[in-house]
């Protein structure tokens, strides 16, 4: 099997592992533990993972300058983003959850737009309305609750604010990126989050009866450590060295795909004519503004 076939196959899994999450984490809380427990115990996991990969891999030195990037990018990318989501993702649905957070590549757009001074064309700004008109569909006239969702348009705003804070982190470490390797970044990165989340998630944490966890509640909150917070990061990173962005971006349209299905399948969550009219405008919008025009080729 060529590299790029195995690319394909890793970009794919990651997609599927992040559309299976939402109903996998969904079902853990509250009952068994609070969002911001939740996130304490997926950023101490994944520290642990990353500190031990780390041990195969040789060690950088951080640069003093950079550590305010550092520290602001944790911030944003694994106490921000994340608790936002898995709040959110408490009160609304697995498959509101999978349909709002795509609009992070238009989110991304518009921030680049305003931090970066990047232009923005027409077509780009047609697809930005139509994203965020489909969100707006979402929060106004969907349901407002529904058994295991107590707030729905509540938590289809803080699926909002995750996407936006996702996109505050992409830009912020970017050029971190490019200097420093993937798995220095992320041991310290969460590691500084496994800090910043301690006073957020501690109480949450430690109401968890852990001793009476049976065999379905611990594979699911290793499901969410292991593979939505350390093997997808493993799978993207194996993919872009054979694939180009723009096909990586392509398996974003298949996390919601998975994320319904997997929701629907196990019961978790169902259909509506208003859900499928959102998802519709948002996977149009992302569409739109992403696309990439075609260079002229000369004669």
């Amino acid at each position: 099997m060529n590299s790029r076939i195995l690319a394909l196959i890793a970009a794919a899994a990651a997609s599927t592992i992040y559309g299976v999450n939402h109903t996998i984490a969904k079902g853990l809380m509250p009952d068994v533990i609070g969002p911001y427990g939740f996130i304490l115990v997926r950023v101490t996991g994944a520290a642990l993972l990353f500190w031990l990969i780390g041990l195969f891999v040789n060690s950088e030195k951080i640069d003093r300058k950079d550590w305010p990037r550092i520290l602001i990018c944790a911030l944003f990318g694994m106490v921000l983003n994340m608790n936002m989501f898995f709040k959110g993702l408490e009160l609304s649905t697995p498959i509101n959850s999978s349909v709002v957070i795509t609009l992070t590549p238009v989110i991304l757009l518009v921030l680049g737009a305003f931090l970066l001074k990047e232009r923005i064309t027409w077509l780009k700004s047609v697809g930005i309305g139509i994203g965020l008109v489909g969100a707006l569909v979402l929060i106004l006239f969907g349901a407002k609750t529904q058994e295991n969702a107590p707030n729905i348009p509540l938590g289809n705003m803080l699926f909002i604010v995750n996407a936006t804070s996702y996109a505050f982190y992409l830009i912020l470490v970017k050029p971190l990126v490019a200097k420093y390797s993937s798995i220095t970044l992320m041991k310290i990165f969460f590691l500084l989050a496994v800090f910043m989340n301690l006073p957020i998630g501690l109480s949450q944490f430690m109401e968890v009866s852990w001793v009476d966890l049976g065999f379905s509640e611990i594979w699911k909150l290793v499901f969410v450590v292991v593979g939505t917070s350390v093997l997808t990061y493993l799978f993207n990173i194996y993919a872009l060295k054979q694939l180009s962005p723009s096909t990586i971006g392509v398996f974003m349209y298949l996390q919601p795909l998975v994320a319904v299905g997997f929701a629907i399948l196990v019961g978790a969550d169902s259909l509506s004519t208003i859900r499928i009219i959102a998802a519709i405008l948002i996977f149009t919008g992302v569409f739109l503004s992403t696309r990439t025009p075609k260079k002229a080729t000369s004669p």
